[in-house]
C-alpha cells in the first residue's frame, strides 16, 4: 500500500509539525541566544512580543525567522524586523551571503538526521514489539508511548549536532564565520563549556513526546482505516 502509506505519513507528519513548531521555536532560541533565563522565560517573552507561527519550509529560513525577536507588526519606535517573511528572508540571505549562505549548516543537518532517523524507527518498532503479543497489532496506548519515547531517544542523540547546526545557520546574520563544524564545536565548548551541546534538550524532549506520539498514532490509525 505505497500510496496509502505515503498519504498517512504526510498527514501524520503535518499534525506533528503543527503541534511541535512552537516548542521548536523556543528550542532554537535557547540554543542560539543568551538573553533568556530558561524555558519559561523564553516562552513568556516570545508570547508577549510576538506569535509563534510556521513560516518557512526550509530549515535555514525557519531558524532565521525563529530568531527574529522583533514584532512582526513594528510599532512606533520599535526596531523594524530584518525579514518580512520566508521569501524575503531567502532573498536577503542569497543577496548578502551568496548561494552558499542558503546551505549553512547543511552538513551538520545531514549528520544529525542520518543516524537519528535510524534510531527513531528502531526504537519505535522495538518498543511496540516488546509491548505487543505475537500476531496482534499494537494498541493505541502502546503506539502513543512507543512513539513518544522514540522521539525523546532520537533527540538525545541529535541535540549536540542540532546546536551546531543552529549556530552555523545564525553565523552569517551575526557577521561571524566558523571555518567548519569542528571550529564551531571547539569555539562553543571553549566559550560555554561542554554543556552547551545539550542546550535545548529539555524543550526538545518536552516537544518530542507529544509530537511523535500523535504522529505515529495518526499514521497507524490512517493506515489501518484504509487497509
Amino acid at each position: 500500500m505505497p500510496v496509502e502509506e505515503f498519504v498517512a505519513g504526510w498527514i501524520s507528519g503535518a499534525l506533528g509539525l503543527v503541534l511541535g513548531h512552537p516548542f521548536d521555536t523556543v528550542k532554537v532560541r535557547l540554543q542560539t541566544q543568551t538573553v533568556y533565563r530558561g524555558i519559561v522565560d523564553c516562552i513568556v517573552k516570545t508570547y508577549r512580543h510576538e506569535s509563534a507561527y510556521c513560516l518557512a519550509p526550509f530549515d535555514l529560513i525557519k531558524v532565521r525567522l525563529q530568531n527574529q525577536t522583533e514584532p512582526r507588526r513594528a510599532q512606533l519606535g520599535s526596531p523594524v524586523p530584518r525579514y518580512r517573511g520566508p521569501v524575503h528572508c531567502a532573498a536577503s540571505i542569497f543577496q548578502e551571503e551568496g548561494p552558499r549562505g542558503l546551505f549553512r549548516g547543511a552538513w551538520a543537518l545531514m549528520l544529525r538526521d542520518t543516524p537519528t532517523l535510524g534510531i527513531y524507527f528502531v526504537t519505535y518498532e522495538w518498543l511496540c514489539r516488546l509491548s505487543t503479543p505475537d500476531g496482534q497489532n499494537p494498541s493505541s496506548a502502546t503506539v502513543l508511548v512507543a512513539g513518544g519515547f522514540a522521539g525523546i531517544t532520537s533527540w538525545v542523540t541529535a541535540t549536540p549536532l542540532d546546536v551546531i547546526k543552529a549556530r552555523m545557520q545564525m553565523a552569517g546574520l551575526k557577521q561571524r564565520e566558523y571555518r567548519g563544524m569542528l571550529d564551531c564545536m571547539v569555539s562553543s565548548a571553549r566559550q560555554e563549556g561542554l554543556g552547551v551541546f545539550f542546550r535545548g534538550l529539555t524543550i526538545n524532549s518536552a516537544r518530542a513526546f507529544p509530537v511523535n506520539a500523535v504522529t505515529f498514532l495518526s499514521y497507524e490509525y490512517l493506515l489501518h482505516s484504509w487497509g
